[in-house]
């Protein structure tokens, strides 16, 4: 979605990081729940439009623990919006959307299957309702102040100037 207009997510006083500060961690959060731990990450951001002070377009490579490689492209000055997650496997693929209503939809030599993911009415309900249960001892959230840790640094690294 072009972002025209400068705002709150866009003002480095409020949010340094801009767009991508505020969205790609929610998807970068999910490549290590699902993949684990990422122990080399690297990146450009840059400004391309300048229609505010933060960066709008940001490129990242990274590495898991298991061996395994990554990459993003996060373009909040695109004409039209792009939500795709692709992993690749040795036995096929996986496509997801990390914002979307798209169905999760696996390639491999069986042929496709898609699987429609409904979101909740209050997609927070859960999350926040788990949040007092792991409160309460009675379960281990999966969000944790150790990954909020670990997806910070990940996002560090791709912001990092190269020099």
């Amino acid at each position: 979605d072009t972002a025209q207009t400068a705002n709150w997510r866009t003002d480095p006083a409020v949010a340094a990081g801009g767009y991508f500060e505020d969205l790609a961690s929610h998807g970068l959060d999910l490549m290590l729940h699902l993949l684990g731990d990422i122990t080399l990450a690297q990146g450009i951001r840059t400004n391309q439009q300048g229609l505010y002070a933060a960066a709008d377009a940001v490129t990242g490579t990274w590495q898991f623990a298991s061996g395994a490689t990554g990459s993003g492209y996060w373009n909040f000055g695109a004409a039209q919006a792009l939500d795709a997650v692709t992993i690749h496997g040795s036995q096929g693929e996986i496509h997801f959307s990390v914002f979307g209503e798209q169905p999760v939809v696996l390639r491999n030599a069986q042929g496709t299957q898609s699987h429609e993911i409904a979101h909740a009415e209050n997609i927070q309900f859960f999350h926040i309702e788990n949040m007092q249960k792991h409160m309460d001892g009675l379960v281990t959230h999966p969000s944790t102040s150790h990954t909020a840790q670990r997806t910070t640094w990940v996002m560090e690294q791709i912001s990092r100037p190269p020099f």
